[in-house]
């Protein structure tokens, strides 16, 4: 069974499906990750994203391991974060990465987060998710996570919104079939639980 689960930054995508992969003894995968380990590479090793893209060998679990490296907290700096951006847009850096999370999603029992799983990733996910939250809630979230200054957050995430909403592939929608949660005032355990007795109903 594939949950796949969508949203905006800070809607939380990640701490739902981690939880959620946790609570159903199902795997987490976390697409955002693999991007970011793209930009890493991208920004130690230099050359084509593309082909960074293709040679991403990676293990996703409580760590993540990156062509043989703990990349974990690397991935996560201001720095790699902007740089991810900038290659998500590439429509070759997305093939490769999308028939990566395929080839994964292909066997077992997966919750998958990111911005294109239920549109393009996992279009036939027995189970698809859309997370939503106010823009201030996103950016508190977001802010606390990261050290910043919420409204700081604010103004970067509505440019980021922007861009994953209008960029020409894989843009970030909701896909028909998905069932919309907006999370602004729920608690991560509730929003767990709402979604675990759907995916508990599904398999009745």
């Amino acid at each position: 069974m594939v949950i796949a689960i969508d949203g905006p930054a800070g809607a939380g995508k990640s701490t739902v499906a981690r939880a959620l992969a946790e609570k159903l003894g199902f795997t987490y995968l976390d697409s955002g990750a693999m991007y970011r380990s793209v930009a890493l590479a991208v920004l130690e090793q230099g050359g084509d994203p593309v082909t960074r893209a293709q040679e991403l060998q990676i293990e996703l679990g409580e760590r993540v391991i990156a062509n043989g490296k703990d990349v974990t907290t690397e991935i996560r700096t201001p720095r790699v974060t902007e740089m991810a951006s900038r290659v998500a847009v590439d429509k070759d850096v997305r093939a490769a990465l999308v028939a990566k999370q395929r080839e994964l999603l292909a066997s077992g029992d997966w919750v998958a987060e990111g911005r294109d799983i239920g549109t393009v990733v996992a279009p036939d996910a027995e189970l698809k998710i859309f997370l939503t939250a106010s823009p201030e809630q996103r950016a508190r979230r977001r802010a606390a996570e990261i050290g910043a200054d919420w409204r700081t957050v604010l103004r970067d995430q509505t440019l980021r919104d922007a861009q994953d909403a209008n960029r020409e592939h894989s843009p970030l929608r909701a896909a028909p079939d998905a069932i919309e949660i907006d999370t602004t005032d729920r608690t991560v355990e509730d929003v767990v639980t709402q979604i675990a007795g759907l995916a508990r109903e599904l398999r009745r």
